[in-house]
């Protein structure tokens, strides 16, 4: 079975990141494949957050697993692996947005933002169910227009899912900071627009298979 096959089959198994981390350590380098299989997905919307590009969203991918991979010795299992991939994946993203001077800080504005009253949820017609996919290209162009900061952990607690503690730990702030953040957030996107779209929120800045093979093929040649 071709290595990518072994790989993507531990990845359905009930092996851990540190049982991988491990024995990656000790040798098994091809075992890397599973954890960036595994992760993929919320390495790229994190980045992607932070540049508003899927290509260098790409880029920024390689570079954070390369450098895991060299710096994996330095990985302690007291914090989640994702944690510590999310906070590299951040730092490379930062890193080229401060090079192409599209850098904002992370610290934002202390805006008080008028929050507009929810509207209530009704059962969505056929007519209204096509256009979905409008409403989610709407959503995901107001995503892009948040100001960074409320942008990053808007896309890491809502769309990726990451609770308050991973996320305050992934960008090293507090808990209390993450919640002032995705609250203004949403006041920003206009609780209607939210309202309306609501579960298709964890389907945006999809993250195609193509895009999984292409990454990880470029990051297993890199560390060969």
């Amino acid at each position: 079975m071709p290595t990518s096959q072994m790989a993507a089959a531990a990845n359905r198994v009930t092996i851990t990141d540190e049982e991988v981390i491990g024995r990656v350590r000790a040798g098994e380098d091809a075992l890397f494949e599973i954890l960036m299989r595994r992760h993929n997905r919320r390495v790229y919307r994190v980045a992607r957050a932070i540049l508003g590009s899927d290509t260098e969203a790409e880029d920024v991918m390689q570079e954070a697993y390369v450098r895991a991979y060299t710096h994996l010795d330095q990985f302690e299992s007291r914090a989640k692996f994702s944690t510590w991939l999310t906070r590299i994946a951040v730092h490379e993203a930062l890193a080229r947005a401060r090079r192409s001077e599209r850098f904002e800080s992370l610290d934002g504005v202390d805006l008080e933002i008028e929050v507009r009253p929810g509207l209530v949820s009704t059962p969505r017609s056929p007519e209204e169910q096509l256009f979905g996919r409008q409403l989610q290209d709407l959503l995901e162009a107001a995503i892009d227009a948040l100001p960074l900061a409320y942008r990053l952990v808007f896309v890491m607690r809502e769309i990726e899912e990451l609770s308050t503690s991973e996320t305050a730990e992934a960008l090293g702030v507090t808990e209390e900071v993450i919640k002032t953040r995705l609250h203004r957030a949403r006041g920003m996107l206009q609780r209607d627009l939210y309202s309306r779209v609501g579960s298709t929120a964890p389907s945006v800045f999809k993250f195609h298979l193509s895009r999984c093979d292409r990454v990880v093929h470029a990051v297993m040649e890199r560390i060969a």
